[in-house]
């Protein structure tokens, strides 16, 4: 974090003046919401990491969470309900809400750490077994799996909860149903959108305990509908094997970050 930006957030000042705070955070936003628009998601996992480089790792947290619930919001507007599968929002939307209720209950009584790793592990396993195989298959669409979409949504909402791992859960049982590129994407969107905006309201209290948080994420703010805009371009562009292919390619980073995080803190 460099002192300039130190002296800021110490200061309690009301704007960010630090440059490099404004190069790195809206390249960062602009990252997160091109990947929001054109895969459903996968690269907000990278933006606590980077943002902590200008600021420190709770405001990035708080301006990470109200940033991609506005980017959801934005999204919907590009991938509407025609772009969503309702039968599996009908299973997934339950479970998501049922996990994040488990994760609220249990939450002083789980490592969260434990849980990364957990879901770090089977992520790659899932990914590794695509990429020797699974792209070899023929194309199609897999029925939908009540049991599965359920258990999806229950495990992203847990994760999300404790350990702010939603996405690998639901994006390995989407993906699996090789369902059409946009509504993969509109799916994903819609569920997460949810699942963002149950945990917003925490994230809003602290901010408003971390005033500089919320500035941080105002001035950052006008980076999200050309993210989303982008985004849509590179959506529409791809065909779906290629999508599929930037999909497990993303979900795959995710989860190797995850498993090594986790791994190093416990081992520490």
């Amino acid at each position: 974090m460099s002192e300039s930006c130190s002296k800021w957030i110490h200061a309690n000042e009301p704007m960010p003046d630090d440059l490099s705070f404004y190069l790195v955070g809206w390249a960062t936003t602009l990252l997160i919401a091109i990947g929001k628009s054109a895969f459903g998601g996968g690269l907000a996992i990278l933006g606590i990491p980077l943002l902590a480089t200008v600021t420190t790792p709770q405001n990035g947290a708080i301006m990470v969470a109200l940033l991609v619930s506005l980017m959801d919001l934005m999204a919907l507007q590009r991938f509407g309900r025609e772009s969503w599968s309702k039968p599996d929002l009908t299973w997934i939307l339950p479970g998501l809400v049922a996990g994040i209720g488990v994760g609220y209950l249990v939450f002083v009584r789980i490592d969260p750490r434990l849980v990364t790793l957990i879901i770090g592990v089977v992520t790659l396993l899932f990914t590794a077994h695509w990429f020797l195989r699974g792209r070899l298959a023929p194309p199609g669409t897999r029925p939908v799996s009540p049991g599965l979409a359920l258990a999806a949504g229950a495990a992203s909402g847990f994760t999300t909860f404790v350990a702010h791992a939603g996405g690998p859960p639901v994006a390995m049982y989407l993906l699996a149903r090789g369902l059409p590129k946009t509504m993969l994407v509109g799916t994903t969107i819609a569920i997460f959108t949810l699942g963002n905006w149950l945990k917003l309201p925490p994230y809003i209290a602290l901010g408003l305990q971390h005033r500089e948080a919320l500035w941080g994420a105002l001035v950052l703010a006008p980076a999200v509908p050309l993210g989303i805009w982008l985004g849509r371009i590179v959506h529409d562009r791809l065909d779906q094997k290629t999508l599929f292919f930037w999909c497990y390619v993303l979900l795959a980073l995710a989860a190797a970050k995850l498993t090594i995080d986790a791994g190093l803190s416990l081992l520490s």
